[in-house]
């Protein structure tokens, strides 16, 4: 039979091919062509369309017996476990089989596929012939490349062998699955239930979302040290390991952002991968082909800048040489591999400048150890039964320091001197109750291990590394060169040794010695450090003194957060003893005058509280979650009251908090630190302080527990109900808060609670803080969700005796009964003076009730607004005659405004 002519591949000379003649025989056999040595092989995209050429025009050359034959033969052909269904072969034409060939293999081996499946469909020199006009096209490959399967199982072995063992700070090397603790990962959008990160909790990272899409971007955030590194770390050993992804993923990559961007010279996204490969010999261009089924894991993307306006275009072709930058930016915003999964780790949620990098990512918390798992950190860490219990008891004691160890670099700090501590025979020697605490225990610990005679030597070396740790995090440098420790005379030191890691980079020509802090947070509390000893000797003050340091927006400056809170925890009065004694020197109250100054000057220009009187916007039903999904959270005043926070000096946060009359925290998602950190500073706050909490989620993550079998047996036959009659009810996420405002150096004057979703946990509580908060005079509370058993219960405590409010807002639609049982306890109310009811539904009972409440002598209430509220004629009625009665109270509505009463100011001017 003779071949059909194909225009589409008649072979027309093109880049790397010299075609002299084309001959056709019978049978669609054809003769071979004569080439000119290729070319280097083309980009990604046009080596695609070579490749599908050349399978229309071998297809096209076969007879219709020969096709016939060569269909069979597919349906048994597998490749890395994979078939095309015979469903789909029958009946395929030419055009049909090289779609098909194209879509299960990609196009570079489907080219191997066909070339193997003519040979067993007997057409053998049709067969040589696709073979020679592939090395014509293409160029050569290595036969490795044949077998994508054989390669993955040698990947996945090299990174079992390279990923085993982690090191630890102190550069100490540990197995990973020895020393790896579960920690706590809350999923968007249940952020409020956290589960133990094991491989069930992983496996949910990559699942469908709600719309049934697979999610090809997770972003691992949480706060410095709480362990996104090594859980990403682990996730990568699993994989290897067959516990993870294992139908989804083929070939997974661990990148790290910050060696990526200070890579010397031009890289492609092919030469990472390959650079991840035992050998040079691996299947990269099958793989890229192939992306949907590759996994990127992004360590530390926080060191990604925004694009700027003139920055360059997007690099779409994984072979193209360019700057780490680009190959990384190009990643994260899907314009590279877009089908590929991305597994990124950074520090909380990401500001404005790296969101607009991310493409729709998944976002999971790392919250840290449970309670159980820090116990099991320590038995980890020891690795002997005495000395780990030891240690767990001794920090189990203070409180405030068992708390920081939800944190695993903390944990990881306090083991590390307690081991020191045990192998002298001491206990822990002093209390810490905040971060900066812990990591200055840590250097005290290395001061106190010299030898007597080298301490003045190690402090002066100290305090030349703190230097070079704030050059470093004020010029946005995490790797220092030999020569920058050598003009510091660093170089063999003990601190060197101590706080650095050596690391041998590539260069372009020859390898690059650098070294780093064995953490970022470690320099970060050096650079800290490194202002309140910047008039003891140090090389040159930091340019721009501490003013560099805070001055400017606040999200450019996210990168320094951890700088600053340390440097407000080395202002407490105890920590800065310490640095004198430890240090030898004496620090200046200088600093701590400008960080005062600079908190104070943060409440100017800020907009102030809307004035007595002015409502609430009223928002429809809904409103609240629609707020909750607007942009990021507004967490800038958070970060600053976790400044204040690591002060821990009552005095300072009252002095500071002078300045920031009004607190207003909107969307954010309060983790127990978080409320921790609030409470605290609503505790220290000044006479008058006004806080507004607005559409934030109260509800603190909480580890997933199940009941024993023996706990749920109880439960349903009633065995421990006689126990559960007199047990307290668990308290709320908010009572720490509560506690705070009850405290008598709390200055609470105004709480505002706005689309919180109270539950009725939180209003117990809150009702309790009423009868005890002599300094609260104001409360609001707008569209929280509140149930009728919740307004009940604020109620009770707003008719305490010992209730000082004086303004009441609340705006909640419905609740008629629990609104009728509240203005049924007006009179018994001894401060309050405003009632403002705006925006709520009140029935006729309830107004009616409302004025036999307001006719009461005991009543003082003098204003009462019910703006945008509907009232029938009657209820009308009712009103007129308590303005009748009692002309002392001003009640606001626009029925009831038709000779409206001259405001109070112009009464007073008269």
């Amino acid at each position: 039979m003779g071949a059909r002519q194909n225009p589409c591949c008649s072979w027309e000379p093109r880049a790397g091919v010299d075609t002299a003649a084309r001959g056709r025989g019978h049978g669609g056999r054809g003769t071979l062509l004569t080439a000119s040595p290729p070319h280097p092989a083309p980009s990604m995209e046009p080596r695609a369309t070579a490749a599908r050429e050349l399978l229309l025009g071998v297809l096209e050359d076969l007879s219709q017996e020969q096709l016939k034959r060569f269909r069979h033969k597919l349906r048994d052909e597998r490749v890395d476990g994979r078939s095309i269904p015979w469903g789909r072969l029958e009946g395929a034409d030419t055009l049909d089989l090289v779609k098909l060939l194209v879509h299960f293999y990609g196009p570079e081996r489907a080219l191997y596929v066909a070339q193997k499946t003519l040979k067993r469909a007997d057409v053998r020199d049709v067969a040589a012939q696709l073979k020679e006009r592939r090395l014509q096209s293409l160029g050569p490959s290595s036969p490795a490349l044949l077998s994508v399967s054989e390669y993955k199982k040698k990947y996945r072995e090299h990174v079992l062998r390279q990923h085993a063992k982690v090191k630890e700070r102190d550069a100490r090397s540990v197995k990973i699955n020895k020393r790896f603790t579960k920690l706590l990962i809350a999923e968007e959008p249940e952020a409020e239930r956290a589960r133990r990160s094991d491989t069930h909790t992983f496996n949910r990272l990559f699942g469908r979302d709600e719309d049934g899409e697979r999610r090809l971007t997770v972003a691992l955030q949480g706060p410095a040290g709480i362990g996104k590194t090594m859980a990403a770390r682990k996730i990568l050993y699993d994989w290897a390991a067959g516990k993870l992804y294992h139908s989804q993923v083929d070939f997974a990559f661990f990148l790290s952002c910050r060696e990526l961007l200070e890579r010397p010279g031009m890289c492609s996204l092919a030469d990472l991968i390959l650079d991840q490969c035992p050998d040079r010999k691996a299947p990269v261009q099958q793989m890229l082909e192939q992306s949907g089924r590759l996994l990127f894991i992004l360590d530390g993307v926080d060191e990604m800048l925004a694009p700027e306006p003139g920055e360059a275009m997007p690099c779409t072709d994984p072979h193209e040489a360019t700057s780490g930058a680009r190959v990384l930016g190009s990643l994260l915003s899907k314009e590279l591999l877009p089908t590929a999964r991305l597994l990124v780790t950074r520090r909380a949620a990401a500001p404005g400048r790296l969101q607009a990098r991310l493409c729709s990512p998944q976002c999971a918390e790392v919250c840290g150890f449970s309670d159980k798992d820090r116990k099991k950190y320590f038995y980890k860490f020891f690795q002997d039964e005495w000395k780990a219990e030891h240690a767990y008891r001794s920090v189990k004691e203070n409180e405030m320091l068992f708390s920081l160890c939800f944190v695993p670099a903390v944990c990881w700090i306090v083991c590390t001197v307690l081991r020191q501590q045990l192998q002298r025979g001491q206990d822990l020697w002093r209390t810490s109750k905040t971060t900066t605490s812990v990591y200055l225990l840590f250097v005290a610990s290395v001061l106190r291990s010299a030898p007597t005679a080298d301490g003045a030597q190690l402090q002066r070396e100290l305090r030349k590394l703190c230097r070079l740790a704030c050059d470093g995090v004020l010029g946005g440098r995490a790797r220092f060169s030999e020569e920058d420790l050598e003009r510091l005379q660093l170089c063999g030191s003990k601190v060197q040794m101590q706080f650095l890691s050596k690391k041998e980079m590539p260069g372009v020509l020859e390898t690059e010695v650098t070294y780093q802090f064995i953490d970022q947070s470690f320099q970060e509390f050096l650079a800290a450090l490194s202002y309140l000893l910047e008039d003891q000797g140090a090389p040159r003050a930091p340019a721009g003194g501490v003013e560099a340091l805070l001055q400017g927006d606040p999200e450019l400056r996210s990168h320094l957060k951890l700088t600053t809170r340390f440097l407000f925890g080395l202002l407490n009065a105890e920590r800065m003893c310490e640095i004198e004694r430890h240090f030898g020197c004496t620090v200046s109250e200088r600093v701590k005058q400008h960080v005062l100054r600079w908190v104070q000057d943060q409440g100017q220009g800020r907009p102030r509280a809307a004035p007595e009187g002015t409502e609430e916007i009223l928002a429809p039903q809904g409103t609240e979650e629609s707020e909750e999904e607007e942009g990021e959270e507004l967490n800038y005043p958070l970060e600053l009251l976790y400044c204040l926070y690591e002060t821990q000096e009552d005095t300072f946060v009252h002095q500071a908090l002078r300045g920031l009359p009004e607190l207003v925290l909107e969307r954010v998602h309060f983790t127990r630190m978080d409320l921790a950190v609030l409470s605290y500073c609503v505790r220290c706050c000044p006479e008058g302080q006004a806080l507004r909490l607005v559409s934030c989620r109260l509800a603190a993550a909480q580890e997933k527990k199940k009941k024993s079998l023996m706990k749920r047996l109880q439960g349903s036959l009633g065995g421990s109900s006689s126990r559960a009659t007199t047990r307290k009810p668990p308290g709320s996420p908010l009572r720490p808060l509560c506690e705070a405002m009850t405290d008598k150096q709390c200055g609470l004057n105004s709480l505002t609670l706005s689309h919180c979703k109270l539950p009725d946990s939180v209003c117990r509580d809150l009702s309790e803080a009423l009868r005890e908060a002599l300094a609260l005079a104001e409360l609001g509370l707008f569209h929280n969700g509140l149930s009728e058993a919740g307004l009940r219960l604020l109620s009770e405590g707003l008719a305490s005796p010992q209730c000082r409010v004086q303004t009441l807002r609340v705006q909640q639609p419905g609740l008629q009964e629990a609104l009728q049982y509240m203005v049924g306890k007006l009179q018994q109310i001894p401060a309050l003076t405003t009632l403002d009811l705006s925006g709520c539904q009140l029935s006729g009972p309830t107004v009616t009730c409302l004025c036999t409440t307001l006719k009461c002598p005991g009543c003082r209430l003098q204003t009462l607004r019910l703006t945008s509220v509907e009232l029938s004629e009657q209820s009308l009625q009712e009103l007129r005659a308590v303005e009748t009665a009692n002309p002392r109270l001003l009640i606001t509505h626009s029925a009831l405004d038709v000779h409206p009463k001259p405001p109070k100011v112009f009464i007073s001017a008269l």
